[in-house]
């Protein structure tokens, strides 16, 4: 799968703990930045990011702050994108069957490198079950619209 992946300072570490994980299962990254520790802002990487899956480019993206909380707010101005910010699998499993969510939030003050990667792979490994749960999805898309 081809994931669009972004961070600030505050998830640098984990960006690029996921980014060494997930090419080792398979999937190609594009990196969008920080490339660092020096204090940056979310929004400059986390908006490309998301935009990249707004677009096709990506088909799903993950974006990283301390808290996640900044990333997630940032990524959901993005027409198309439905962010979600989890901290446990099955948050992201149920994101993902109930609400389509294409991108994931994360915080990296929250939760380590293990976690981390058991939220994503239920993030990537679970599909969208559509039925009573597209109507939603549609009633999002419309208020999104207006």
């Amino acid at each position: 799968m081809k994931i669009s992946i972004a961070c600030d300072h505050g998830g640098y570490d984990l960006k690029e703990d996921l980014k060494t994980w997930l090419t080792e299962q398979g999937h190609e990254l594009v990196d969008f930045g920080c490339r660092g520790y020096d204090s940056c802002d979310y929004a400059d990487f986390v908006e490309p990011a998301a935009r990249a899956v707004a677009d096709g480019t990506c088909q799903r993206g993950i974006v990283i702050c301390t808290t996640g909380i900044g990333a997630s707010i940032t990524a959901n101005k993005v027409r198309g994108v439905r962010c979600a910010l989890c901290s446990e699998p099955w948050s992201a499993e149920m994101t993902r069957r109930h609400n389509d969510a294409n991108v994931l939030g994360l915080g990296a003050g929250a939760v380590g490198p293990l976690m981390a990667r058991q939220i994503v792979e239920a993030f990537l490994r679970f599909e969208f079950e559509g039925g009573r749960h597209q109507r939603r999805i549609d009633k999002i898309a419309a208020v999104e619209a207006r």
